[in-house]
């Protein structure tokens, strides 16, 4: 049996992850999904698992923010934030968490705990990353997925000064109020990055395009 595991999409569903998760017999998502239609169409793939994460608000109301349930062979738990497991976890043999964006797998006894990292817009220079497991006479063994991030599509060009004015348009157009979808749409900007952009802006308030661009790497 194979199962597909992403967390944190914010969203955004790469054609790379729906790929990845072909042929799976169900999709566990742990958490920061952002909107109904991501579930939607992952559940066109496969059935969902979903928990509740912090950025999920009043759409997601009828979303759990823990799942304990057995499917087959296994006894799965899954939260978006790893301090909000129980305690012990030893009677599971999958534990699904995310949140930190960032790729952790370990092992206590027959208990796989595992956060798939983030397949949704990158933050920072964090990889890319989700999980496929596949489950043979009870045995869990996970892969790590890899996904390679494609150079953003920012004005005429990819130089620092296109990247500086287009941040310097997505601050403006994020203080009149537009969505970076919007604002992507409106100016030809990759949605990615534009997403990017924005939420550096909104969580550093009087940070500079300059700022911005320290924080991405440049």
């Amino acid at each position: 049996m194979k199962i597909g595991i992403i967390s944190d999409t914010h969203g955004m569903l790469r054609p790379e992850v729906l790929d990845a998760l072909k042929g799976s017999s169900m999709i566990l998502h742990g958490g920061d999904i952002s909107k109904q239609e991501v579930l939607d169409e992952l559940e066109e793939i496969a059935p969902v698992f979903a928990v509740r994460g912090n950025a999920d608000k009043e759409w997601a109301e009828h979303i759990p923010y823990l799942l304990d349930f057995e499917t087959g062979e296994l006894h799965i738990c899954m939260a978006h934030k790893k301090k909000d497991l129980p305690e012990d976890l030893s009677k599971y043999d999958l534990v699904v968490f995310g949140h930190s964006h960032k790729y952790e797998e370990s092992r206590y006894g027959k208990t796989v705990l595992l956060n798939p990292g983030s397949c949704g817009p990158r933050r920072f220079h964090q990889a890319i990353t989700m999980a496929v497991a596949e489950i043979n006479d009870g045995a869990v063994t996970i892969t790590r997925i890899d996904i390679a991030q494609k150079a953003a599509s920012v004005l005429s060009g990819s130089n620092t000064a296109d990247l500086k004015k287009q941040i310097e348009i997505v601050v403006k157009e994020t203080q009149r109020g537009r969505s970076p979808s919007e604002i992507a749409n409106r100016h030809g900007f990759d949605v990615a990055m534009t997403e990017q952009i924005a939420r550096l802006y909104l969580t550093h308030p009087g940070v500079t395009a300059d700022g911005i661009m320290t924080k991405m790497g440049y």
